[in-house]
């Protein structure tokens, strides 16, 4: 494990004794009558905090779900500086958040379940929806952050009520939404290191008693900051330019029917991920003596282009009885390339790449449709139900170029065009035996199918068969109780399944197309939610055990840059989630979370190939594979931690204050077999952020940073090269301007 900083312990140590102590006290203890004394509930007490796990707005504590909310300052102060989706990693207890295409392609993990698939037609465990709409194709699910009300992280199973592959979970992002009140607005604007400039702003307009407009913008850009040493180069890698924009128009004429459309869109251009060769020490997971993040040693080209849009339309109508959803969504990528320099490295490297890797990935189209219809209860008696409908449908068009010598030579062309469709449909009941006990209970059917071809094959030949169709379909359900002990204490449990539709990866003329059949889960969970205080201190704790039957794992490289699908017969997580919040004092408002998450791959037969120069620490079966059985899953973290401190002094105008936020997370597998080389080193990373706020809050100067210690990670790497890796962001510096209006 690595050394946490001085900071880092202080604020860990006193957080935990803090706030430990505050649960361990019962109600009415004279530390609780002291709190009291010392400040008034509005002054010292913590919000409401409302969320639609189970499609209906409900207090966070009433949920039978381990649940955690992004929102307000916490979520403001991650992305003040021009960070991408990633930057959620580690911010809930159980998250993670990847990628090795940069801003363009995250990949999420929950409880440690997720798909490392770099493939552009992979699917993951983990659904993004946004607005209501399902994000599908990896691609859609790296929509930056800007004019958000919040982001739900839903852990375990929720293919009930959410529909297309949620076996791990949900993050549910949802924009703010127009109001029919006044013009509004805020304006935000940021500069930092590496000349890394953010501004994002929205406007609400009223245009009439029954229309309203929410306009949304963001504006990113960083400078290439990193030197490539075999061109001379200097300032050639790495930097981004970000721009998105979101329309959103509410229209509410009676107190019936109200609708609201969304239009939007993203358009990013920069650098793509930069590979370090010869980055990992031989026999250790350490950086090699010397290296320097802003010196690259790389004979290729290296951008990425993504354009996407889309646009919804959420309709709903109140009855006598009954309220009804409808709930329209269109999603398409106009284009998507990444190309990039995949084995890092040059000729006259020492020691020397075994050979040069230097690829494109792209999609020309992705076209997605979805349509939901749902009605909701709303009886004044015990019993209250959710039924709906839901349609899915996905066209997509990717392709894979491989490029070789100084010119950067088309060698070979692979197109491939997936189509996916899927519908089901889907209800749940909720019953109150009495005013402290209520059952939840809810059924899913779901029927998936997706044809798969290749489209051209320019100077490759693939190994049939080169296609493939499949289709599955599948009942899930979940069953849950919520006791409520006392007006502030609810005890939960709940057992659940989820689905995961078969997965295709394309051939090469290394392998033929690979199929990964349906995944299944069954999880069980149980916890605590709490107020304490006065709502001066929340806490929630949850266990939970699953178990995954044929889980799609992607084996990845060896000594060459292919990657096919297989099964695992099963998979094993448990682990336990802790949140808590409160105020120490009137002025010091702490948090503090974290998460175990064990996972283990249980099938004696699978092996894969290892990598091309590492040290192995698997068994291997007489053909030289690793075998895989007992491994813990790639990118999963056993521990987690994260904590954060808000100190405020109150001024004369305004408010000065302290925020710190830091992040832990244990060490990682990179692959499916197990090495010294390829185990990524535990991490911790911290923010800081020291500003001031007047007007009633109207307006805030900060000065910020993030990575403040400075520490340097390999996050992920390239086994079938030369120890190849890739790293964390840096540090930066910056000062941010925020404004409301």
């Amino acid at each position: 494990m690595i050394k946490m900083s001085k900071m880092h312990k202080r604020l860990c140590a006193k957080s935990a004794a803090m706030l430990a102590l505050s649960a361990a006290l019962p109600i009415g203890s004279a530390y609780a009558d002291e709190v009291a004394a010392d400040t008034t509930p509005a002054a010292s007490q913590l919000e409401t905090v409302t969320v639609t796990a189970q499609r209906r707005k409900e207090n966070i504590r009433d949920v039978p779900v381990s649940v955690s909310l992004l929102r307000d300052e916490k979520l403001d102060v991650l992305v003040s500086g021009g960070q991408d989706i990633r930057v959620l990693a580690g911010k809930v207890p159980s998250l993670n958040v990847e990628s090795s295409n940069g801003r363009t392609f995250p990949r999420f993990y929950i409880r440690g379940y997720g798909n490392t698939d770099f493939n552009i037609f992979a699917s993951q465990p983990v659904s993004l929806i946004y607005d209501d709409v399902v994000q599908e194709n990896p691609i859609l699910k790296g929509y930056p952050i800007f004019d958000v009300a919040g982001v739900e992280v839903l852990r375990g199973p929720q293919g009930t009520l959410f529909g297309r592959n949620t076996p791990a979970g949900v993050v549910k992002f949802e924009s703010v939404k127009p109001n029919l009140d006044k013009v509004e607005g805020y304006y935000n604007v940021s500069a930092a290191t590496h000349n890394t400039t953010n501004f994002d702003g929205a406007v609400n307009v009223p245009l009439s008693k029954e229309w309203a407009m929410r306009v949304s913008t963001l504006r990113q850009h960083r400078d290439d900051y990193v030197d490539n040493t075999f061109t001379g180069q200097k300032n050639a890698l790495d930097g981004y330019n970000e721009h998105a924009e979101r329309v959103q128009l509410m229209y509410a004429p009676n107190g019936t029917f109200n609708a609201l459309f969304n239009v939007h869109q993203r358009s990013t251009t920069g650098s793509a991920r930069v590979f370090f060769a010869n980055a990992i020490k031989l026999g250790t997971n350490d950086l090699v003596d010397g290296f320097n993040p802003t010196k690259s040693y790389t004979d290729a080209l290296n951008f990425q282009e993504l354009r996407t849009n889309g646009a919804s339309a959420r309709l709903s109508w109140e009855l006598d009885g009954v309220k009804l959803y409808s709930i329209t969504g269109f999603e398409r990528v106009g284009k998507y390339v990444s190309h990039g320099d995949i084995d890092g490295g040059a000729p006259g490297m020492v020691p020397a790449i075994p050979f040069p890797v230097e690829t494109a990935g792209g999609i020309s189209s992705v076209k997605q449709y979805s349509q939901e219809f749902r009605a909701e209860s709303k009886n004044a008696g015990p019993l209250n139900w959710q039924a709906g409908v839901y349609y899915f449908n996905e066209d997509a068009n990717g392709y894979t170029d491989n490029f070789g010598g100084s010119d950067h030579a088309l060698v070979s062309h692979l197109a491939s065009r997936q189509k996916n469709s899927a519908w089901a449909t889907f209800g749940s009941v909720n019953y109150a035996v009495n005013d402290d006990f209520m059952l939840r209970a809810g059924l899913r059917y779901t029927k998936d199918k997706k044809d798969f071809n290749t489209v051209e094959a320019d100077r490759i030949v693939q190994i049939s068969p080169t296609s493939a169709d499949v289709s599955k379909a599948k009942v899930n359900w979940d069953l849950s109780g919520t006791y409520k002990y006392n007006k502030d204490v609810n005890f939960y449990g709940r057992v659940a399944t989820g689905f995961r539709a078969p997965s295709i990866a394309p051939a090469s003329d290394k392998v033929s197309v690979t199929v990964a059949d349906a995944e299944t889960i069954t999880s069980v969970e149980a916890g605590i939610k709490a107020d304490l205080f006065e709502r001066r201190a929340r806490v929630a704790f949850s266990l939970y055990n699953y178990q995954v039957k044929n889980q799609q794992l992607t084996v990845v490289g060896g000594t060459s840059n292919v990657t096919r699908l297989i099964n695992a017969a099963k998979t094993n997580g448990r682990g336990a989630e802790l949140e808590l919040e409160g105020f120490v004092t009137p002025s010091l408002k702490m948090s503090l979370g974290g998460s175990y998450n064990f996972t283990e791959i249980k099938d004696p037969s699978l092996s894969v190939a290892t990598c091309r120069s590492c040290t192995v620490t698997d068994p291997k079966n007489a053909a030289g594979f690793a075998i895989i059985n007992g491994n813990p899953l790639p990118q999963a973290p056993k521990w987690t931690v994260t904590a954060t401190g808000r100190y405020s002094i109150p001024m004369e105008n305004g408010e000065f204050f302290v925020f710190t936020d830091w992040a832990y997370r244990s060490k990682i597998n990179f692959f499916l077999y197990e090495s010294t080389e390829f185990t990524g080193k535990p991490m911790v990373e911290g923010g800081l952020r020291v500003g001031y706020t007047w007007d009633a809050g109207k307006y805030e100067m900060a000065v910020f940073g993030r990575n403040i210690t400075d520490t340097q990670r390999i996050t992920g790497a390239i086994d079938f090269n030369n120890r190849t890796g890739f790293i964390n962001e840096p540090r930066q510096f910056g000062v941010q301007f925020k404004g409301n209006f």
